[in-house]
């Protein structure tokens, strides 16, 4: 039981450092994409980056870095998955962005922990705790905050609201799939989200770039433009490939609402590297708002131990084979008193389906 629950503990810690890791790094990644959208058209970026990403992902399987065994395997969940993120999550956003704000788009954003709660009870058949639910609407409280000072007016614009939101919500469903497929590892799904995206936006690019006359200009741009490789190379490299990985595995360790409260770090991450790198103000309010965020992301994450124990022992963790004859002796088990103010922390039992290697 002790070994059992240190492993759990592990386990989380590892969820832990690997979302932190992730959100650093999408943080960071307005940096890249504002430097290569300035020297090519959107789907241009997105073309090569998912073209990078998944050449990437190509040559360190066959270097033996990692394994990718998708033989045998049937693709069509991993496809679906793929339409949710990066499909509707980049083609809402994109088109949002030409309507509305930043400011607004990233507080519509914003609430894609809340939104992945309230379909966790769908789509998982997992119930988030109240601790969940209290902690990660402090951290979206936080957002909103830190994108409330930036004072950018309002665009009232009904279609561009239902483009971000779209984003939103794809990335919320995404987010509790991917828990459900225990078959594929977390590098198996990024490189085959990262084909699907090459797919589908590099047939975008050549569309547009088609019937603007640019079809030389989108082949040559990496090869000519080395800011546009640079930006290109971190999203895909760190983001499409190292990021995605991270997330995956934060997902399968954590559960897709406690993974899903990382994602107001991720704007933490923004506002801090704009001050850092880009001399941009830092007020009070946007002091506040960073404090809500880390509050809620702690509050989020911060199991207590009693409800380690309960996710140490699922149903069905214990496999035939995995005790063998003489290893449990008499009075080797002995019941361990429970608090009734833990009891009320910890959510019903969680199917947890998601026993992979990665994210």
């Amino acid at each position: 039981m002790k070994q059992t629950m240190e492993k759990s503990q592990t386990g989380q810690a590892l969820g832990v450092v690997c979302a932190l890791a992730a959100s650093g790094l999408f943080g960071f990644s307005f940096l890249a994409t504002k430097v290569a959208v300035s020297q090519a058209p959107v789907f241009s970026l997105l073309s090569w980056r998912f073209i990078m990403a998944f050449a990437a992902m190509s040559l360190c399987a066959a270097l033996g870095i990692f394994k990718i065994q998708l033989k045998g395997k049937s693709l069509w969940p991993l496809l679906f998955v793929s339409l949710f993120q990066p499909i509707l999550y980049f083609l809402g956003e994109t088109f949002g962005l030409t309507r509305i704000s930043s400011s607004e788009s990233g507080t519509i954003i914003a609430c894609i922990p809340l939104i992945t709660l309230l379909l966790m009870p769908i789509l998982t058949k997992e119930q988030p705790t109240r601790r969940q639910w209290v902690s990660i609407t402090i951290s979206v409280l936080g957002v909103i905050l830190v994108g409330a000072t930036k004072g950018a007016a309002a665009s009232f614009s009904l279609a561009g609201y239902l483009l971000v939101m779209l984003a939103a919500v794809s990335d919320a469903v995404f987010l509790n799939l991917t828990r459900r497929f225990s078959a594929y590892t977390g590098v198996e799904r990024s490189y085959v989200m990262a084909g699907v995206g090459a797919v589908v936006f590099t047939a975008i690019a050549l569309i547009e770039n088609g019937l603007a006359g640019t079809l030389s200009t989108f082949f040559l741009l990496p090869f000519h433009n080395r800011a546009f490789l640079l930006g290109c190379l971190y999203l895909a490299v760190g983001c499409s490939v190292i990021a995605y990985i991270l997330r995956n595995l934060a997902i399968s360790r954590l559960g897709p609402g406690r993974a899903g409260s990382f994602a107001g770090a991720t704007t933490l991450v923004s506002v801090l590297a704009g001050v850092l790198l880009l001399d941009e103000g830092f007020d009070l309010l946007q002091g506040l708002g960073t404090l809500l965020v880390l509050m809620g992301v702690y509050g989020a994450n911060a199991l207590p131990r009693a409800a380690l124990s309960a996710e140490a022992v699922q149903p069905g963790a214990l496999q035939p084979g995995t005790l063998q004859p003489g290893t449990l002796q008499p009075g080797t088990l002995q019941p361990e008193p429970v608090q009734p103010e833990a009891v009320e922390e910890l959510a019903p039992p969680a199917a947890d389906t998601a026993a992979e290697t990665e994210a």
